[in-house]
């Protein structure tokens, strides 16, 4: 397993050993051991999967007060995975980082409690997993807004683009309710 960091600090990019032959493929998403070693959580809340058509925009989703850690990756299909900062004092604060997870590069994200997280699917169907570090909490939810300009998200451009009722509804930036 290699673990990678990326521009914004505490989300990590992880790429897992393919053992692949004439048969397909294997591959360990998670290792209690090898993770602990790379300061990696190893003590999961709660495990999710989604199955999302071309388009699907999910996010930017986090909660306020009973932040989650998700370790995110895809099983079948493609995504562009996004994170964004939202830790006051952060020197990445309001930073955005995205990177491409497909059932075909096998990649791995993992993003820190303090962060927005979203997915925009480019395949047809994408089938996107998730282990949380705590319980998803709907009172604790927040939202903020997928196209806010301060932010500067480079989403992939999908048409058509599809948003659930809140994803439409995120606040932005300057009026989150983002961590101290």
């Amino acid at each position: 397993m290699h673990v990678h960091p990326t521009p914004l600090d505490g989300l990590l990019l992880i790429e897992p050993r393919v053992f692949s032959d004439a048969r397909g493929y294997f591959l360990e998403c998670f290792q209690r051991a090898r993770f602990a070693a790379h300061g990696l959580p190893v003590d999961w809340a709660q495990d999710n999967l989604s199955r999302s058509a071309r388009g699907t925009l999910r996010g930017l989703h986090y909660q306020r007060h009973h932040p989650q850690g998700k370790l995110v990756y895809v099983t079948r299909g493609a995504v562009f995975d996004v994170a964004v900062d939202l830790r006051r004092g952060s020197p990445t604060f309001g930073r955005w980082h995205g990177v491409e997870l497909s059932d075909e590069n096998h990649r791995l994200l993992y993003v820190p409690p303090g962060f927005a997280h979203g997915f925009c699917v480019l395949t047809d169907t994408a089938d996107f997993a998730y282990k949380c570090t705590a319980l998803y909490d709907p009172s604790d939810e927040r939202t903020l807004l997928w196209n806010d300009p301060d932010v500067g998200i480079a989403w992939p451009d999908i048409t058509p683009r599809i948003l659930s009722q809140k994803d439409q509804q995120g606040v932005p930036l300057r009026d989150a309710d983002v961590y101290p």
